[in-house]
């Protein structure tokens, strides 16, 4: 007999971050805590940065995409006057000014990073670079010419000026957005240099910071039915796509990985939707004009 690898459970899990600790390490903990088969995460965030860290287990791995894809809040502060290595406070720093902009100057700054913009990814980052992560050809010396990025910033507002050193932003954005990309490049724009002084995803698609469990509840009720209340269907990932119902003879092909009949209206034909039956997700397809072909299936025993 082999060693048992864990339950077959699904959902999510939210996690509200704590600094010092990676990504990789939380769904690590959270794994462990559940004693789950299989999870995953949506959205890396750096090691000292806190907040929403949400937590696929089981099938909810087959709607991490969607999470990814959604639109995310981060609430920051940047300091001004000084540029370091890895464009946040963890970093040497590589140059100084002594330049400080006005509140004016910030808010006609900001205008130029809304919308559809291109950023370079920081040269600290997990972005790849012919197969290697550049923070570690970064950690070896090499000075890296990362390719600009398109990225949506759908709101990036001023929310506070602490003091002439700093400001405190809020930015709504898309997917592969980098919030010490944003400091960086804002510092230069206002021609006084900048960093992240700290960071936190307040909301990521679906899922709130401050309805997240701390790493300490998810130690405390580890192995327990008490953890297992706080897991979130599966269903939330799927927030941003349309609903549409199976038949009875529909949801068994589609749980077959077949194109299946469903019951709906409205629908552009093409759309990308995901499947119910009796409330349950069963599978993720297009719309193809009465039935779905699926792209993903969810195996629901057991979930």
């Amino acid at each position: 007999m082999g060693r048992k690898k864990g339950r077959e459970i699904s959902g999510w899990v939210v996690v509200d971050k704590p600094a010092g600790v990676t990504s990789t390490a939380v769904v690590g903990k959270v794994r462990w805590a559940f004693d789950a088969k299989k999870a995953g995460h949506a959205g890396t965030l750096d090691p000292a940065a806190t907040g929403v860290l949400a937590v696929a287990l089981g099938e909810a791995t087959k709607t991490v995409p969607f999470i990814t894809d959604a639109l995310k809040c981060y609430r920051f502060q940047v300091r001004f006057g000084a540029a370091t290595a890895t464009d946040d406070a963890e970093g040497a720093i590589v140059a100084r000014s002594d330049s400080r902009p006005s509140d004016a100057e910030i808010l006609a700054a900001l205008a130029a990073f809304r919308g559809d913009i291109m950023q370079v990814p920081p040269q600290y980052s997990a972005v790849k670079v012919e197969g290697e992560r550049a923070y570690d050809l970064a950690r070896e010396g090499v000075d890296l010419d990362l390719a600009a990025r398109p990225l949506w910033v759908e709101s990036l507002e001023m929310i506070a000026r602490p003091d002439a050193d700093t400001v405190e932003l809020e930015m709504v954005c898309g997917k592969g957005g980098y919030v010490r990309a944003i400091a960086r490049d804002l510092g230069q724009a206002l021609g006084c240099l900048g960093h992240v002084l700290w960071l936190r995803r307040v909301w990521s698609g679906p899922f709130e910071a401050d309805k997240g469990l701390s790493l300490e509840t998810i130690d405390r009720m580890a192995r327990t039915s008490e953890l297992d209340a706080q897991l979130l269907p599966l269903e939330l990932g799927l927030d941003d796509l349309p609903e549409v119902k199976a038949t009875v003879e529909g949801a068994v092909r589609l749980s077959h990985g077949n194109p299946g009949q469903v019951i709906c209206s409205g629908i552009d034909f093409g759309t990308e939707v995901w499947v119910s039956h009796h409330g349950l997700a069963i599978a993720v397809g297009r719309y193809m004009g009465g039935e779905v072909h699926p792209e993903r299936v969810f195996n629901r025993t057991g979930a």
